[in-house]
């Protein structure tokens, strides 16, 4: 069996493919009758059909690889080969069946030829191969003639697709200035196309917008300078399009361009310029010092720290007076004062100037030094100024005790104008406190006003103002010190004289007991001091004084036989007199107070000056006035005490107001005797229940408003006692000085049980027998008499309410 590949599809490819496939035709006639034989590129794969197959000999068939062009545009489908069997008679026996990848879709067999078509135009960059299978089976018994063979058919490339920047467009920097040839950047470009056949996609670089400034590597894509004179100053930015070309940029070869944005970064190669040769600056004679009077900047074309520069002044004289700082922010010069300026001595300054980059390039120094220079002309402005004192401060002197008046020193300021105005001189007192100084108005001499006393005021501070008389408002200050210097005014005294000496009973004869020294208010300078017993007085035979040279002196004992607390006397004095070494020489007579006790012994086994008596309160660190004032305190707190005490338990002795523990509204006063009727007055006094705040100082009368008086069933016809009760009832129930009806006792119902009854008729239950009134006549006389006083008495009351 065998399998031929047309030739005719194929005539329009190049030489070679035509060469190949005459040459695949040609071996595609022989054959191979053993089963297990191979061809040089060739596979033949061989199995058994049925039990009885090898009754007949076994054939094989021999195919090559097909081949069929991409992208066939042709209006019939693209013959790819033929299959053929040896069992084909050409009688339409042998069937041909395809499978695999794209059979019956893309690839169509002829089941009786065995022709192979392509039904669709392929793209090799999707698919560049396809496996297919092929059999060939008997049409009447549908038996296997051959084995299934495996073959491929692989797409051919043609030049279908243009290179592509698939990372584009792209951005480079490059230094300005760099020599020519200096990489860039490298642009690499991909082509689809199938780069083992043919120029599909071999690629070529090429620059089409660039140049002369930039070039490109044909075959590396590498992007070079062209020039070495690229400058950032006068252009930044270049925007170069390379193009990518396939079949090694011949003709008829496709092609895709890419750009790439190249920056240039700066270098110093400029140096700072100033605009101006010569600058010019006014400035006021009072600018402060250390204030900024001016700028100046120099322009440097550069960016970044290779624009950075730095000022100076080169001239030394006006370095002196000025100096000039950079303002990194704004690459400027600041100028500011080092020394004030004075327009009466000098009215124009010039200052050389010069700007340098901080950081030049070595490379560049061929340019030329990178620094610049100008000039600067100051004009200094005249300004009236304040006077000007001859001296920033001044320290005076004066003796104390001198007379008032007595002067000090003298101030001088002058007027720095050139009008030269007069001064006139005064002391600040903004506090208002007394002064001891006054100042000559024109003069400026400075004199007392009072005495001084060094010991009180050492040194005196004062502030003296200048103003010039045409303009009192420039006022100028100057701090004055005053000293006051000591004379020998204080005489010396002795230090801790009124201290008493402890002398030891110990003591031995010519042994130091204490060591004295001197104190005087003045200065050292009259502080040498010297001590002496006075002559006038008796030689001590019990003590001496010796004067030790160095402004102390020593009390030294002179008894032999020691001394005693029993046998001597309590106390012994020591007169002196000690002189100070002033001009004139003060002295003063002190007395020393001496007392002998037995003394205590320190650790070390010496008398410590400390009587024993004193030893206790010595240790506790308390002298005796303090002990005692201790001991006081504490007896007057145990008094105060005892007295609290005693108060507390008197007033606890005290029997309370209240016995029982009934409602203290209905008990507001119990007692245990009964009263003696109506006519026990004494019994308590009701005046103290009374509410003084409430009551009234007088009673008034009220009208009873209550249910309608009770007529009398004895007095029915004389109404005038009815009245003066319900008066007097209703001048109860309005007075509230009085305590709670409750507790008044009421006698109106006598009881029951008694034997001789009620004597009150209020209490009658049976009907009242008919008086004989005429019984009464007996009675006029006296009812008269009552009736008449009654009734006085109520025509006072009614005349008289507040009475």
């Amino acid at each position: 069996m065998r399998v031929l590949a047309g030739v005719a599809a194929v005539s329009c490819l190049c030489p070679l493919v035509v060469f190949l496939c005459v040459v695949s035709q040609s071996c595609f006639g022989t054959q191979i009758s053993s089963s297990n034989s191979r061809a040089q590129r060739n596979q033949t794969k061989l199995s058994a059909i049925d039990n009885d197959s090898h009754h007949r000999p076994k054939r094989g068939w021999i195919w090559n690889q097909f081949f069929v062009l991409e992208e066939h545009i042709g209006p019939e489908p693209q013959y790819v080969g033929k299959l053929h069997s040896n069992s084909d008679k050409g009688n339409g026996s042998v069937r041909y069946i395809l499978s695999g990848e794209g059979a019956g879709s893309i690839f169509i067999i002829d089941e009786t030829s065995g022709d192979i078509h392509a039904a669709k135009s392929l793209d090799r960059e999707r698919k560049s191969q396809y496996v297919l299978h092929a059999r060939a089976i008997d049409r009447r018994t549908n038996r296997s003639l051959e084995a299934e063979s495996e073959f491929i058919i692989k797409v051919q490339d043609v030049n279908d697709n243009a290179p592509t920047f698939p990372d584009g467009p792209f951005s480079a920097t490059v230094p300005e200035m760099t020599d020519a040839g200096t990489s860039v950047f490298q642009v690499t470009a991909s082509d689809a196309d199938d780069p083992t056949y043919g120029n599909s996609a071999k690629i070529v670089y090429s620059i089409l917008e660039g140049q002369p400034y930039f070039s490109v590597d044909p075959k590396t894509g590498i992007i070079r300078t062209a020039v070495s004179n690229l400058d950032r100053e006068s252009r930044d930015h270049y925007a170069v399009v390379i193009q990518a070309k396939d079949m090694a940029g011949s003709v008829g070869g496709l092609s895709g361009s890419t750009t790439v944005n190249i920056t240039l970064t700066d270098v110093n190669d400029n140096p700072p310029k100033f605009s101006q040769k010569s600058y010019q600056l006014y400035v006021p004679e009072l600018a402060p010092v250390g204030k900024a009077v001016g700028r100046i900047r120099a322009n440097d074309e550069d960016e970044g720290q290779n624009a950075e520069m730095t000022y100076s002044i080169t001239n030394a004289d006006a370095a002196a007076i000025f100096t000039i700082t950079t303002d990194t922010d704004r690459r400027e010069g600041i100028i500011s004062l080092k020394q004030p300026l004075n327009y009466e001595k000098r009215k124009v300054h010039t200052l050389n100037i010069e700007g340098s980059n901080t950081y030049p390039d070595s490379h560049f120094s061929h340019l030329g030094p990178f620094k610049d220079s100008t000039s600067l002309r100051v004009i200094v402005g005249d300004v009236d100024e304040p006077p000007v004192f001859s001296m920033d401060y001044y320290i005076m002197d004066v003796y104390e005790n001198s007379p008032v008046g007595t002067q000090v020193g003298t101030v001088t300021a002058i007027d720095p104008d050139s009008t030269n105005s007069a001064v006139r001189y005064f002391i600040e007192n903004e506090e208002e406190r007394p002064l001891y100084f006054t100042i000559g108005v024109n003069s400026g001499i400075i004199r007392t006003t009072q005495v001084l006393d060094r010991e009180g005021t050492a040194w005196h501070n004062i502030t003296v103002m200048a103003a010039e008389v045409d303009n009192p408002r420039l006022v100028s200050h100057v701090p004055v010190t005053i000293q006051v210097l000591d004379v020998n005014d204080n005489i010396p005294t002795i230090s801790g004289g009124n201290n008493i000496i402890i002398v030891c009973e110990s003591t031995k004869t010519g042994q130091v007991i204490q060591t004295i020294r001197a104190a005087d208010l003045d200065n050292f300078a009259n502080g040498k001091f010297s001590f002496e017993v006075p002559a006038e007085h008796p030689a001590n035979p019990n003590f001496t004084l010796k004067d030790n040279g160095d402004n102390s002196a020593s009390i030294v004992s002179r008894r032999r036989d020691g001394f005693s607390q029993d046998r001597d006397q309590g106390f012994f004095s020591l007169v002196l007199v000690v002189a100070d070494g002033g001009e004139p020489p003060l002295s003063s007579t002190a007395t020393l107070s001496l007392r002998v006790c037995v003394c205590q012994r320190n650790t070390r086994g010496r008398n410590s000056n400390i009587c024993q008596a004193q030893a206790f309160l010595s240790s506790a660190g308390l002298s005796t006035g303090a002990f005692v004032a201790i001991l006081l305190c504490i007896i007057i707190l145990l008094a105060i005490i005892m007295l609290f005490t005693q108060l507390r338990n008197k007033k606890a002795s005290k029997e309370p107001l209240i016995l029982s523990e009934e409602d203290i509204r209905e008990n507001v006063v119990t007692y245990d005797d009964e009263g003696g009727g109506e006519e026990d007055t004494e019994a308590f006094d009701i005046a103290a229940l009374r509410n003084p705040k409430v009551s009234e100082h007088r009673r008034k009368f009220h009208t009873y408003l209550g249910c309608g008086p009770t007529p009398s069933l004895l007095l029915d016809s004389h109404d005038i006692i009815q009245q003066i009760i319900q008066q007097k009832v209703a001048e109860a129930d309005s007075d509230k000085r009085g305590p709670p009806y409750d507790s008044l006792q009421t006698y109106a119902y006598e009881g029951r049980g008694s034997l001789a009854g009620s004597v009150s008729s209020l209490g009658l239950n049976a009907a009242v027998p008919e008086l004989n009134y005429a019984d009464l006549e007996d009675w006029e006389p006296e009812r008269q008499t009552l009736e008449r006083i009654v009734g006085e008495q109520f025509a006072m009351v009614k005349a008289h309410p507040d009475t």
